[in-house]
């Protein structure tokens, strides 16, 4: 099957979706006009790691495996459990190798471990301190189970952090129904500097985000720890904030900001409150980074899966049109009480045990 990598987003999202289930459908795929509207088109190195690392996690054959290439195809066999590496040699994310091979890991035959070398705090990409305290709590209603440890982080522009995720395969997964707001009862965060800068940007990136939500939520407890990253568990100089509210129905939404030279620790602070305040605003159980991340897991599931957010995101379109191109699910999008629900029926995908 073709899937056209340069529609609606046209980033890499498309081939970490596609490739990820076509490693779990066992299907065969071309994916063609590899990001081809953007300025550097074609495969980069973490899209190349991701790649490969699926086809390992497959014994599946990749063809069109490098960087630049605006074409590509993967021939999957079986997944099996083992330990494999992937390493995008540069700050590349992660969490995005982690969004295409965590599908795969479900659905395979034995125990996982991931060695995932890269940036653990990237821009245009989940921080993992995103991913662990909002990402995984949600994953796992759905049957997703994996730990994760982080080893060392690692930042722009050199990268060198590491991730160790071990998962264990399911039968299959459980449809998950996110639709009860519940009311905001508290908020929690992590201000972080590492490597050679002055823990006082910490500071000054909570006590920025901190005045922000007292004077929207003055009654809702704000817990913003400082965190200094040694030489042990980071590799390079970087700052960032992570914010996470959570409400009586245990829905978890969050707002995120990175450092980045010539920008102010207090703008970055201003930047991760203003964006949690715009995600609880939105009236939905998920947020805008979220809502995207879930409709893989939605269609694989078995049952009817319903997701509360606020509006879709051109990322939750395109993660919509790829997953319904390949397997035939079909979502829908209906407005209740100024929010967007997100709804399909999962093909109640499972696991063969022979």
């Amino acid at each position: 099957m073709d899937i056209d990598g340069s529609v609606l987003e046209g980033g890499g999202q498309i081939l970490r979706i596609a490739i990820a289930l076509a490693a779990v459908l066992q299907k065969p795929i071309n994916v063609v006009r590899i990001r081809a509207n953007r300025s550097n088109p074609g495969l980069r190195p973490q899209h190349l790691a991701g790649l490969q690392l699926v086809a390992d996690l497959c014994s599946g054959k990749a063809v069109g495996n490098r960087v630049g290439s605006q074409k590509c195809s993967l021939s999957p066999g079986s997944l099996q459990g083992e330990r494999y590496v992937a390493d995008t040699k540069t700050a590349g994310s992660v969490v995005l190798l982690l969004q295409a091979a965590l599908p795969c890991c479900l659905f395979g035959r034995g125990d996982f471990r991931l060695v995932l070398r890269g940036g653990t705090n990237a821009t245009m990409a989940p921080q993992i301190d995103y991913t662990l305290p909002v990402f995984k709590p949600i994953a796992e209603k759905f049957g997703v189970r994996f730990d994760c440890t982080v080893a060392k982080r690692g930042f722009y522009p050199r990268g060198g952090g590491e991730v160790i995720v071990d998962a264990s395969p399911v039968s299959k997964l459980k449809a998950v129904c996110l639709t009860e707001r519940g009311r905001l009862v508290k908020i929690t965060g992590r201000a972080f500097v590492a490597g050679k800068l002055s823990v006082e940007i910490a500071d000054r990136m909570k006590e920025s985000a901190v005045k922000i939500l007292r004077r929207k939520y003055e009654d809702i407890p704000v817990d913003v720890k400082v965190v200094k990253e040694t030489s042990e568990t980071s590799f390079g100089d970087g700052t960032g904030i992570i914010l996470v509210g959570e409400t009586s129905s245990g829905c978890l939404l969050a707002g995120s900001g990175l450092g980045e030279k010539g920008v102010r620790a207090e703008e970055v602070g201003r930047e991760a409150a203003d964006s949690l305040i715009s995600n609880l605003d939105s009236g939905g159980c998920v947020d805008e980074y979220l809502q995207d991340q879930l409709i893989i897991f939605m269609a694989l599931a078995e049952g009817r899966s319903t997701v509360r957010t606020g509006k879709v995101t051109l990322h939750t379109e395109t993660a919509i049109y790829i997953v319904e191109s390949l397997t035939g699910v079909k979502f829908d999008i209906v407005t209740v009480d100024e929010a967007l629900e997100i709804s399909c029926q999962g093909m109640g995908f499972q696991r063969e045990t022979s």
